[in-house]
């Protein structure tokens, strides 16, 4: 029997060749991961494994990267369980992605130790972490007067290195790629 997962890469820039989808499904099947597709060009390497822990598949993954492809990346990962009970929180409401409203998700590889209560609103930012789980927040970022970049800076100097952020429509993406694979 196998488990589906996906793999969210931190720092994928689809412009290094080494970091290409052709080269991340390449080096995950070498890992013999089953039904390995790509989602997007962030990172985002959907597969069926054997395998049910999810620590030891991260560190598999990170160690070829480094070995096979010359790049370090904090690889998170994520059961298609997993994303479909963050899609069942419905964190963000009745708010939608779009030109003056960006919703985006932010995935830890360890617990994440919230500050406060939700929603909250870093002083002085045009964002808001509007809920949270063990390891992962949710933050909505006005466009209209913040940048992206801002939270995810944000996110960064408050929670570490070991996170990774996709926006929710990646997220439904990402779960959509995964109903397509037939599980055995």
């Amino acid at each position: 029997m196998t488990s589906q997962f996906v793999a969210l890469l931190r720092g994928i820039a689809p412009s290094n060749p080494n970091q290409s989808n052709e080269n991340l499904r390449r080096v995950t099947e070498g890992l013999g991961f089953e039904n390995v597709r790509t989602v997007i060009s962030s990172g985002n390497i959907v597969f069926e494994s054997v395998s049910t822990d999810p620590g030891g598949i991260e560190a598999e993954m990170e160690t070829a990267w480094q070995q096979e492809l010359g790049f370090e990346s904090t690889t998170i990962l994520r059961s298609r369980a997993d994303l479909q009970r963050l899609v069942d929180l419905e964190p963000f409401g009745d708010r939608e992605h779009g030109p003056e409203t960006y919703l985006l998700t932010t995935f830890a590889k360890g617990r994440l130790e919230h500050q406060g209560d939700f929603p909250y609103q870093p002083e002085g930012k045009d964002y808001w972490v509007v809920a949270g789980t063990k390891s992962e927040i949710f933050t909505v970022t006005d466009t209209v007067h913040s940048q992206t970049p801002d939270v995810m800076n944000w996110v960064e100097a408050t929670f570490g290195k070991d996170v990774t952020s996709r926006t929710w429509l990646t997220v439904f993406r990402i779960l959509k790629r995964m109903a397509d694979i037939r599980v055995e």
